[in-house]
């Protein structure tokens, strides 16, 4: 039977309480976050973490941390793109990851240069659009365009999962749908 999550990795990027807190609807965006790590979990995708200056910026959300198995990695970072924290290429490497799905803030600056790095550097590209948050929510179409036009894909982290998930007949199809039901 073919993994369809084989070579796929989730990237959660800088979701620090203090980022956090300067978005739109903070809740919102907790939700959506828990709902596709849990997803991305059951379904064995790889996972990783990034913390921007977490020595200022402090650590990922507590809320997170505590659904996040204690083996997944963290990378912290002081630029933009989480291709150039130190450690985060060994990880694509060795879990042999060909497509990212990204989640996490802020779409105009860090996830936006995550991911035109990732497509550099022929690594595909998911933006879960329903994971993603900004201080200023004019900066998302943009951005969404432009990669948009580089080739990513920008989608809901129902679709992904759904799709991933493929079909009733999946063992793990009722366990998947108690999750969706949890965070709807």
């Amino acid at each position: 039977m073919i993994n369809p999550t084989e070579h796929l990795g989730l990237l959660i990027i800088d979701l620090q309480s203090s980022l956090m807190s300067k978005t739109d609807d903070e809740i919102e965006l907790l939700n959506r976050c828990s709902f596709a790590i849990q997803a991305a979990l059951l379904l064995q995708c790889k996972v990783a973490v990034t913390e921007q200056s977490p020595t200022k910026l402090g650590s990922i959300c507590d809320e997170l941390r505590r659904i996040l198995p204690e083996e997944i990695p963290v990378f912290s970072k002081d630029s933009f793109s989480a291709m150039d924290s130190s450690g985060i290429k060994k990880w694509i490497g060795d879990n042999q990851i060909e497509h990212l799905l990204l989640i996490g803030l802020e779409s105009s600056i860090c996830i936006y240069q995550t991911a035109v790095a990732a497509l550099g550097e022929n690594i595909g590209v998911t933006l879960l659009s329903d994971c993603i948050a900004e201080r200023r929510i004019e900066d998302r179409q943009p951005v969404i365009q432009q990669l948009l036009s580089m080739d990513a894909h920008v989608l809901p982290s129902e679709t992904i999962f759904y799709s991933l998930v493929g079909s009733a007949e999946n063992p793990i199809f009722n366990e998947f749908t108690k999750l969706v039901k949890q965070y709807s």
